[in-house]
C-alpha cells in the first residue's frame, strides 16, 4: 500500500504479456490478410478478443486496487500527468492532419495551379491542372463526386457533441456534490450522445459513398476528408466506451468527490475530442 512519503510499486503483472500477445496476432493477422490468406481475419479477431479480455481484467485490478485505497497522492499525480501527456500527443496527431490539409489547400494546390513561382511547375506537370478546391487531381483521377455539406448530418453531429459536453459537465458536478443519480444521468445521456454521433457519421459516409461519390480514391480532398472524420470519430468511439467503464463503475458505488481520477480523465478526453471537431467542422467542412 502506498504512503505520502513511499511510491505505490505494483506487484507482477501478467496483463502487460497478455496486451503484447493480442496485439501481435492481431499485427499478423492483418499481415496475413493483406497477403490474401484465408487465416488472416481469423487471426485478427481473436487477437482482438484477447486485447479485450486484457482491457477487461487490467482495468478491473486498476479499479480495485484505486478503491481499496492503495495510491498515495504521488500516484494520482503521476496518472494526472500521464493523461496531459497523452493528449498532448494526440493534440500533435490532428495538428499534422489539420495541417497537411491547410498546407494542400492553401499553398500546394494553389502553387500546382500556377501562383507564385509555380508558373513553369504547372507547365511541366499538368498544363491542364486547375487549382480549384476542392479537388480530385489532375483529369480527375478520382472521378467526379459531391463535396460533403457542413449543415447536414454535420451540422446535427455538432450539436450533439456540444451537448454531450454539457451533460458530461452536469455528471461531474452531481459527483462533487455527492449526488449520484445526477452523476448517472448525466453520463448516460453523455454515452447515448456520443453513440449517436457514431451512428449518425456512419450514415454521412454511407451518403457520401453511394450517393456523392466521394470515397477515399477521391483525390487529395477525399483522402484528407475521410482521414479526418474517420480518426476522429475512432476517437469518439474510445471515449463512448470509455465512459461507459466510468459508467458500469459509477453504478457499482465507485468514486467520491476526493477520488474520482477515472472519471476526470475521461472527462478530460471526451471535451478533447469534442474541440477537435469544432476545428474539424471548421476546417472540413465549412473552409
Amino acid at each position: 500500500m502506498a504512503t505520502n512519503n513511499a511510491y505505490y510499486i505494483p506487484h507482477q503483472a501478467t496483463w502487460p504479456v497478455v496486451a503484447t500477445v493480442g496485439l501481435l496476432t492481431m499485427l499478423a493477422g492483418f499481415a496475413n490478410y493483406l497477403n490474401g490468406s484465408p487465416i488472416g481475419s481469423t487471426m485478427m479477431v481473436i487477437g482482438l478478443v484477447i486485447f479485450i479480455v486484457m482491457l477487461a481484467g487490467w482495468f478491473t485490478l486498476q479499479a480495485g486496487e484505486s478503491e481499496s485505497g492503495m495510491y498515495s497522492t504521488q500516484v494520482g499525480i503521476s496518472y494526472r500527468m500521464g493523461m496531459m501527456w497523452f493528449i498532448f500527443s494526440e493534440i500533435m496527431f490532428f495538428a499534422v492532419f489539420f495541417g497537411t490539409l491547410w498546407y494542400t489547400r492553401n499553398l500546394s494546390v494553389p502553387w500546382l495551379g500556377g501562383e507564385g513561382t509555380g508558373a513553369a511547375t504547372k507547365e511541366f506537370l499538368w498544363p491542364a491542372f486547375e487549382a480549384t478546391w476542392p479537388t480530385n487531381g489532375p483529369g480527375k483521377v478520382g472521378g467526379e463526386f459531391e463535396a460533403m455539406g457542413a449543415w447536414g448530418l454535420p451540422f446535427i453531429n455538432t450539436l450533439l457533441l456540444l451537448s454531450s459536453g454539457v451533460t458530461l459537465t452536469w455528471a461531474h458536478h452531481g459527483l462533487l456534490a455527492k449526488n449520484r443519480d445526477q452523476l448517472i444521468k448525466g453520463l448516460i445521456a453523455t454515452v447515448s450522445l456520443g453513440f449517436l454521433f457514431v451512428a449518425f457519421q456512419a450514415m454521412e459516409y454511407h451518403e457520401a459513398y453511394t450517393e456523392m461519390g466521394l470515397t477515399l480514391g477521391s483525390g487529395i480532398y477525399g483522402s484528407t476528408f475521410f482521414m479526418l472524420t474517420g480518426f476522429h470519430g475512432f476517437h469518439v468511439c474510445v471515449g463512448a466506451i470509455i465512459l461507459s467503464v466510468v459508467l458500469f463503475r459509477t453504478s457499482k458505488g465507485h468514486f467520491t468527490p476526493e477520488n474520482h481520477f477515472a472519471f476526470e480523465a475521461a472527462a478530460w478526453y471526451w471535451h478533447f475530442v469534442d474541440v477537435v471537431w469544432l476545428g474539424l467542422f471548421i476546417f472540413v467542412y465549412l473552409m
